[in-house]
């Protein structure tokens, strides 16, 4: 066998391990977010629950392995070589794809992107063989189009009536409970705890076990033949084991049915969504297997066909052993798991304390005008008896920032127990649907139906629901193209097309690290004014920010005298991270701090809130002045007139001198030292006057002409508008050095 088809067996492995880390970190969400989002118990609990369900799944698991090996594409139409290239394809881009939409936090269903790669895999390597035979068959033989096709129509099933039955039940469900749901859980939480972790029990086995070596088909066939009172006798088994615990041993069931459903969720995926992730690479072992035999034979590679492929298998125990070791690693430690959890998480939350994770669009606003317009309608038939109702049941209990609770566990377990059963109900039909889809969209669907989504928020939620549901189209579509591109630079370019493209992949996956990387340390903690190392600190970074500010106030000015059109460009990118910056303090820390601040702190809280405003109108400031300078330049209008610049500059060190040593003299002398700068603030203002009043006769004298003489004036006032923010930054700054001295 030739040495180049055991390396491309030890990359195939290599990348199905990566997959499976990019893989959960992306599935992690379908099945932690309800658990995370109503805090039913530590995460490492919750992690411990899922692991739990993943190890069994994946033990469980191997009847799915056909998809990779003929779901798609004919194997009896592929020689070796073919099909070799075509894994390896297939694998590059799904751990590339994957790793972009964890990266930005995006959900996508690893199952679509699968058969839309192996599909566009196939058509590139397909393609290419019928030109190389000198012959053109119809491609519909090398390739199971109908597959594709049912995978399309499941999705556009699946993400309308999950959102739908996901909203319709959540409604009647908080009709029953309302959001002080203990009273009446009293009386009927056992019943509903029993019909929920009945359906979880369904999905289990009809989802979870369907495909699995362990469970026989005789078994599946008695059980579809009895289902009715197997269903009945599960009902009656929960609901007494409910009973017991909840009035007996006095246990929190809704707590018990959210983590069962998160370990049945876990289950289903690791049972069958394994073959997204290790079945490319299990079918391109079993292919070197065959060629192995065939060569061992006596025949030749080029005479190969792969229909062996097509055959019944079965899979590996230690390999499934294996993958499920490495999700449950990946599902601990993967920091991108967390992100992509917190994005369904964020969009279902009851309380709009911390800024929206998406901005508003176009249809997401027409979308809103729309339905409260129809919420006007209704509000105006319906009797008043009835609304007064429903609104009393509908009314939301406070959320504080502190509890980190995105909605309540009656959400939760509607959320895991809807999911189950229209999973269950799509595999007793045989239609396909995605597990990513059904769950998200069904915790979109509730959190609509619970007023999550307020006026304050629903457009940004709505915006970002169209994000991800947009995402997912683009899967397939990015996927096939992908494919169909690496797998043609493969087979055209031979081992320099392979090294090529395990090069771009390593590429991409390296920047694509480095962005979640940045992206994670760009987050800002939560604010505790109630610390005075908090205050300190708040003070310091303001301070630092000021110095910033001036340095690049100071470089701007030289960069405009030399007219250096690249300095300038390079200053405006600084200002406006600068600008950002402080943006992001003010939405993602100050605000929500100041929302869930209790009376004894709303001084300290204006404090701090004043003291931003004034490193904001600082930056403000800068950008317009660089902006300004920037574009006169980029219009290659005259540059400042050596006088103009002379006066600039001057002002420019007088401004600097105000500011040396400025955290120092905060901390070695009770802010003294700031008393004495703000004497020197007449001074600074008298010079402005002087400035400006040197330019008012050089214009009379026809010596500068209007753009400059305009851009002149505009330097002058914002500066003199950053010197006036700067002082009134550092009165606040005095008051809050204060506070913790």
């Amino acid at each position: 066998m030739n040495e180049m088809y055991i390396a491309i067996l030890g990359i195939l492995l290599l990348l199905a391990v990566f997959d499976l880390v990019v893989g959960v970190s992306n599935d992690a969400a379908n099945f932690l977010n309800s658990a995370v989002g109503c805090n039913a118990a530590r995460r490492s609990v919750v992690l411990g629950v899922a692991a739990l369900g993943i190890v069994l799944g994946a033990s469980l698991s191997g009847g799915m392995m056909e998809i990779a090996r003929s779901g798609v594409f004919m194997p009896a139409q592929f020689s070796f070589h073919g099909v070799m290239i075509l894994f390896l394809a297939v694998m590059l881009t799904d751990v590339i794809l994957l790793d972009i939409f964890n990266t930005f936090g995006l959900p996508t269903s690893t199952t679509v992107s699968l058969v839309f790669e192996l599909l566009g895999a196939a058509v590139a390597v397909a393609l290419f063989s019928m030109h190389e035979a000198g012959f053109s068959p119809e491609l519909g033989a090398y390739i199971n189009s109908s597959k594709s096709l049912t995978i399309i129509s499941g999705i556009f099933c699946s993400v309308a009536v999950a959102f739908t039955c996901g909203c319709v039940v959540m409604w009647f469900s908080r009709l029953l409970f309302s959001f002080r749901y203990q009273k009446a859980y009293k009386y009927i939480g056992s019943l509903w705890c029993a019909v929920s972790l009945t359906a979880i029990s369904y999905f289990a086995v009809f989802k979870g076990l369907k495909h699995s070596s362990v469970v026989t088909p005789e078994m599946l066939a008695w059980l579809n033949s009895n289902i009715s009172v197997v269903v009945l006798g599960t009902l009656v088994f929960w609901f007494i084991i409910s009973f017991i615990l909840q009035y007996i041993l006095r246990v929190n069931t809704l707590r018990i049915t959210v983590l069962a459903g998160t370990c049945a969720l876990a289950l289903a995926f690791a049972g069958n969504d394994l073959v997204n992730f290790i079945g490319v690479f299990m079918a391109a072992e079993s292919s070197y297997h065959i060629a192995s035999a065939h060569v061992a034979a006596g025949g030749s590679l080029e005479s190969l066909r792969m229909g062996s492929l097509a055959d019944p298998v079965q899979a590996n125990i230690w390999y499934l052993l294996a993958a499920g070791g490495v999700m449950v690693l990946a599902l601990i430690f993967s920091k991108k798991a967390r992100t992509v959890t917190e994005t369904e998480v964020k969009l279902a939350r009851s309380n709009a304390v911390t800024k929206e994770r998406f901005g508003s669009c176009l249809p997401a606003r027409a979308a809103v005008r729309w339905t409260l317009n129809v919420a006007r309608l209704v509000t105006r038939i319906t009797p008043e008896p009835v609304a007064r109702f429903v609104g009393k049941r509908f009314q939301p209990l406070e959320l504080t920032e502190d509890d980190g609770t995105a909605f309540d566990m009656v959400r939760a377990s509607v959320n895991l127990t809807v999911s189950a059963l229209l999973i269950s109900l799509a595999t007793s039909l045989k239609l396909p649907l995605s597990t990513t889809y059904v769950t998200f969209m069904v915790a979109m669907g509730s959190s609509l139906a619970d007023r999550a989504w307020g006026r304050d928020s629903a457009v940004y939620r709505i915006t970002g629901v169209m994000v991800v549901i947009g995402g997912w189209f683009m899967t397939g579509l990015t996927a096939f193209v992908a494919a169909g591109i690496t797998a043609s630079v493969m087979m055209a370019g031979g081992i320099w097309g392979i090294a090529a493209m395990l090069l771009l992949a390593g590429g991409i996956l390296v920047k694509s690290a480095y962005l979640h990387r940045r992206k994670t340390a760009e987050s800002l903690p939560e604010l505790n004014l109630d610390s005075p190392t908090v205050l300190r600190e708040l003070g310091e970074a303001s301070v630092d920010r000021l110095g910033r500010a001036y340095g690049i106030y100071r470089a701007t000015v030289k960069a405009l005298l030399a007219e250096d059109y690249s300095a300038l460009k390079r200053l405006r990118k600084k200002a406006r991270e600068l600008n950002r910056t402080l943006e992001a303090v003010k939405e993602d820390q100050i605000l929500p701090c100041l929302q869930s601040l209790p009376a004894r702190l709303y001084d300290r809280g204006q404090m701090v809130m004043r003291l931003h405003e004034s490193s904001l109108n600082v930056a403000g400031c800068l950008l317009s002045l660089v902006k300004a300078s920037y574009k006169h330049i980029d219009n290659n209008h005259v540059g400042l007139t050596a006088e103009q610049g002379r006066d600039l500059l001057s002002m420019s060190d007088r401004i600097s001198a105000c500011f040396p040593g400025l955290s120092i003299k905060l901390q070695s002398d009770a802010g003294a030292g700031i008393e004495q700068m703000m004497e020197q603030s007449g001074d600074l203002t008298a010079e402005f006057a002087q400035c400006i009043r040197h330019h008012l006769i050089r214009a009379e004298e026809d010596v500068v002409d209007m753009r400059n003489g305009i851009l002149y004036l505009n330097l002058l006032n914002e500066t003199r508008a950053m010197v006036r923010h700067s002082f009134a930054l550092l009165r606040e700054q005095a008051e809050l050095f204060r506070l913790h001295v």
